[in-house]
C-alpha cells in the first residue's frame, strides 16, 4: 500500500471532496492540533485586518491521503465528481474512482475491492457517516483515527445525534416502504448501531467504564483511537471528540479573490426534491426574491430537476446555471454577484469563510413553515430554523420577503 494510503477518504458528492482537500491543507499547516472548538466568523471579522490572506503553498502542501470517490448515479454529481477529482489529483492526491451503485452486485464487489485497504489504513476520513455504504466500510475500519468531514448541514444532525446517542437518521428522512421498508430496516439495524458505536472515541468509551486497562489505545475491528470533526458548521464537541474548524484556507489559496458583478446572485435548494418544501410556495418564494432584490442569476443545486429549473427562468427570467463545482470554488473563483441570495442551506455557514473579505455580502430567507409539504419529516421546521439562526457574518431576511399563501 502506498504512503498516502495510510490515510483513506470516502467521498460520494463534490462538496465531500472538497471538504477532504481542505482537511489535507489544514492537516499539513497544522499537524495533529484539532481545535476546540469554532472561532466565531463575527469575532474573526475583527481581527481580519490584522490577519492576511493565506499565501499560496507549493505542490504537495496536502497531506498525503488517497481518496475513494464512490459515486452516486446521477449525471450532474458524477461531472462535478469528475472534475473535483481533477482538482485533487493537480494537488498531488491519489484518486480512484469506485462504482458502488448501480446493481445489486455492485455493493459488494466494491466492498470486496476496497477491503484490504479499509483495513490498513491508519487514519479513515468519511464525508458522510449517514451513508449506508459508508457505515457498511466501517465495520472493517481497523484505523487509530477517524475524522469526519463536512457533507452540509448534515453534520450538525450528525452531531447532536451522537451526542444523545440516536441512531444516525437524517433530519428530512421520513419513516415508509411499508413492511419491507421495515425488515430492510431492522435487518440492517446492527451494521447502524456498530457504525454509531465507530464514531465514539476510544478514551470517552473507557471513561463510561472506568476503568484503567479500558483507557488504554485499543487499535482493532471497529475501534477508532480519536474522532475528529472537521466542519464549517456550528457544532460542540462531545465525548473526547475533536473539532478542527474547516475556514476554507485551500480554497481561498488556492482561487480567487473574485471580480464582483453589480448584480444579485440567487442559490438553488434541493426543499423540493427531498419533499420538505412545496413547489409552488418555492417557485413563488424566488419570484419574490427575484423582484424585490434585483437577482440575476440562480446557481441551481447539483440534485434540481430540468422541469423545475426550466419553470424557474419562465416564471422570473433569472439565467439558470449549472455550476460544474461547489458552489463555494464558483463563488471564489468568480465573477460572483454582490450580493448572494439563499434559502437554509450549507452556504449560509461556508460562503462568508470562502469570501472572507471579498465585500460579498451572503443573506439568507427564512423558510416560512406554511412552504412545508405535509410529508416533511417533524424535524424540518426546527432544523431549518437552527440551519438559519447559527449561521453568522450573513444577513437574514424575513419569509415575508416571500409569499406564504398560494
Amino acid at each position: 500500500m502506498s504512503t498516502s494510503a495510510s490515510t483513506l477518504a470516502f467521498v460520494e458528492s463534490p462538496v465531500q471532496l472538497l471538504n477532504v482537500l481542505e482537511w489535507a491543507y489544514a492537516r499539513a499547516a497544522e499537524p495533529g492540533r484539532p481545535l476546540d472548538g469554532v472561532p466565531s466568523q463575527r469575532a474573526r471579522r475583527a481581527g481580519r485586518a490584522a490577519r492576511k490572506e493565506p499565501g499560496p503553498r507549493p505542490p504537495g502542501a496536502l497531506a498525503p491521503v488517497r481518496i475513494v470517490v464512490l459515486p452516486p448515479t446521477d449525471p450532474m454529481s458524477r461531472g462535478q465528481l469528475r472534475r473535483m477529482a481533477a482538482l485533487a489529483r493537480d494537488e498531488g492526491c491519489e484518486v480512484r474512482w469506485q462504482e458502488a451503485r448501480g446493481s445489486r452486485l455492485a455493493p459488494l464487489k466494491a466492498l470486496a475491492a476496497l477491503a484490504g485497504d479499509v483495513r490498513a489504513a491508519r487514519t479513515v476520513v468519511v464525508g458522510d457517516p449517514f451513508s449506508r455504504y459508508v457505515q457498511l466500510l466501517l465495520t472493517l475500519v481497523r484505523a487509530e483515527e477517524l475524522v469526519v468531514v463536512d457533507d452540509g448541514t448534515a453534520t450538525m444532525e450528525f452531531v447532536a445525534q451522537t451526542a444523545r446517542g440516536e441512531r444516525l437518521v437524517r433530519w428530512h428522512r421520513v419513516g415508509g416502504g411499508g413492511l419491507p421498508g421495515r425488515v430492510r430496516e431492522l435487518a440492517y439495524a446492527p451494521v447502524s448501531a456498530s457504525a454509531r458505536r465507530r464514531f465514539v472515541p476510544d478514551r470517552a468509551a473507557a471513561g463510561a467504564v472506568g476503568t484503567a486497562a479500558d483507557a488504554a489505545p485499543q487499535p482493532g475491528p471497529g475501534r477508532a483511537r480519536s474522532v475528529e470533526v472537521f466542519t464549517s458548521m456550528p457544532v460542540a464537541p462531545h465525548g473526547g471528540m475533536t473539532l478542527r474548524p474547516n475556514e476554507f484556507a485551500w480554497t481561498r489559496a488556492r482561487f480567487g479573490p473574485p471580480r464582483l458583478t453589480k448584480g444579485t446572485d440567487l442559490v438553488g435548494t434541493s426543499l423540493v426534491e427531498t419533499g420538505v418544501v412545496d413547489p409552488d410556495r418555492y417557485l413563488d418564494a424566488v419570484r419574490s426574491l427575484t423582484l424585490e432584490h434585483g437577482a440575476t442569476r440562480y446557481f441551481a443545486h447539483r440534485r434540481e430537476s430540468p422541469e423545475k429549473l426550466r419553470a424557474l427562468s419562465r416564471a422570473t427570467g433569472l439565467e439558470i446555471v449549472r455550476p460544474d463545482l461547489p458552489l463555494e470554488l464558483i463563488a471564489r473563483r468568480g465573477p460572483v454577484g454582490r450580493t448572494i441570495l439563499s434559502f437554509p442551506s450549507t452556504v449560509v455557514h461556508t460562503l462568508p469563510y470562502a469570501l472572507t473579505g471579498t465585500g460579498v455580502t451572503v443573506a439568507v430567507c427564512d423558510v416560512d413553515p406554511a412552504w412545508l409539504t405535509g410529508s416533511a419529516s417533524p424535524r424540518a421546521r426546527s432544523f431549518l430554523a437552527g440551519v438559519t439562526d447559527t449561521a453568522r457574518d450573513v444577513h437574514r431576511l424575513p419569509a415575508q420577503a416571500a409569499p406564504t399563501a398560494g
